[in-house]
């Protein structure tokens, strides 16, 4: 069956236009809710969001969609993603939903879910909602309505168990680091963790006020950050995006590191303390750095690509039996740690092992130096059949025999956005480039 509604991270668009419109939302909910009354005899999900503040309303329709459907709501309020995937979990609950949109910005807003496990839902499940979403929805009998209630200690619950990820033996005492939330679902959480650690943290993007979430700050925009840590003379910079489940981070000169550096530094510290066989392999997505490819092949590691997406990436970790895995954009997925990304946790391990070695970032990422990857989303219109396009893939043909060996093209629609994403990655900046603007204007 043909997904309508589900891309690879929920449902996602501007709100106030189909499919993010309250009307769509509640009709969500009850085809939601009847699925879930069909798999438990006593239904009942967590629903948290961002700082958008379009949240108020998708959260209203939610709510009374899936207990109109005769399932019980538990409301956490503004919580990181992984929060609501721990909580859930930890609550003994059937089915997690997150409203956000990530890294988008505010006028964006979207849904996602997860399930008793704390696991994206599976594909299964998603296609039964989807199944009945258009039909026509009902009402329970009045008897059988799901109640509401909220939870008041989200987050104090979900700062303990982010500090349960960091050794026990080690301290954050003497680090400053600039702590950016993007004024997003961490900001009220994110301080906290490091704080409580043990390190002086210099709060950014923590004011949120409904229409400033990523707004030139966190994971996207992590320029800012960098510029903090040089300003108050900082150790090192984090940054989260809207939703708390990607990672960006800096070190005391400023230079940003990406998610493919940070997942080096999670395998390279495993294999030094536990042992080369606790590390079987790592799997990255087809936008992972050739280089970190070579280096961890290097280290006798496997190096798996799975599709774009953080789901994606997941699925590949369950199916090798493997535990750390990610995308470049800083989706980090420590499966020991926790079942889904987590930017706060990431952090925390990235940091647990510069503490053990006593090294910077740049330090201890000395044997790595990734590729030049040229990116350029070209607009996707309706009618581009880019698969098709004679002129097109002529200029591919070319381009991928041109760095056959030494680099790498990709071309492929984006999951969020109406691009199609053209990127070609070589050791030579400038024929990346000049190859990836030949890929974009036979195009024009």
């Amino acid at each position: 069956m043909t997904r309508q509604y589900f891309g690879t991270d929920g449902i996602r668009g501007r709100v106030g236009t189909p499919p993010i419109t309250p009307d769509f939302v509640l009709r969500l909910g009850m085809a939601a809710g009847r699925i879930l009354a069909s798999h438990f005899d006593e239904p009942a999900v967590l629903i948290g969001k961002d700082t958008r503040v379009s949240g108020y309303i998708l959260e209203a329709a939610l709510e009374a969609g899936f207990a109109s459907s005769g399932v019980d709501v538990v409301l956490a309020g503004p919580m990181p993603t992984p929060a609501i995937a721990y909580l859930t979990r930890t609550l003994r609950l059937s089915a997690g939903v997150v409203i956000s949109a990530s890294h988008n910005p505010f006028e964006d807003n979207g849904i996602k879910f997860f399930d008793g496990q704390g696991e994206k839902l599976p594909d299964a499940m998603e296609l039964e909602i989807e199944k009945v979403i258009d039909q026509p929805q009902f009402c329970a009998d009045p008897h059988l309505l799901g109640k509401a209630r909220r939870l008041d200690d989200a987050a104090g619950r979900y700062i303990e168990f982010c500090k349960g990820t960091f050794p026990s033996r080690l301290s954050l005492k003497g680090l400053r680091i600039v702590v950016d939330s993007a004024h997003g679902a961490a900001y009220h959480v994110a301080g906290s963790v490091f704080h409580e650690l043990g390190a002086e943290v210099i709060p950014l993007g923590d004011a949120p006020d409904g229409f400033n979430i990523n707004q030139n700050l966190g994971a996207a925009s992590p320029q800012a950050m960098a510029q903090k840590v040089l300003d108050v003379k900082a150790d090192f910079g984090i940054a989260l995006d809207g939703d708390g489940d990607r990672l960006a981070m800096a070190d005391a000169s400023g230079r940003l590191f990406n998610g493919d550096e940070l997942l080096y530094v999670l395998a390279r510290s495993r294999v030094r303390h536990k042992g080369k066989g606790s590390v079987q392999g790592v799997v990255g997505t087809l936008m992972s750095n050739l280089a970190l490819e070579h280096r961890l092949e290097a280290m006798g590691l496997d190096f798996r690509r799975a599709k774009v997406g953080d789901r994606y990436v997941l699925e590949m970790l369950k199916e090798t039996g493997w535990e750390l895995g990610g995308e470049s954009s800083g989706h980090l997925l420590c499966l020991d740690k926790h079942t889904t990304g987590d930017g706060i946790v990431s952090a925390l391990q990235v940091l647990a092992a510069l503490v053990w070695s006593e090294q910077s970032l740049e330090e201890y990422l000395g044997d790595l130096q990734l590729y030049p990857q040229v990116m350029i989303n070209h607009p996707m219109a309706a009618d581009l059949d880019w698969k098709n396009h004679a002129g097109f893939q002529r200029v591919y043909q070319d381009v991928s025999q041109a760095i056959e060996g030494s680099g790498r093209v990709l071309i492929r629609p984006s999951g969020t956005e109406p691009v199609l994403r053209i990127m070609v990655e070589s050791p030579d900046k400038a024929e990346a480039t000049r190859h990836a603007q030949a890929l974009a204007d036979a195009l024009t």
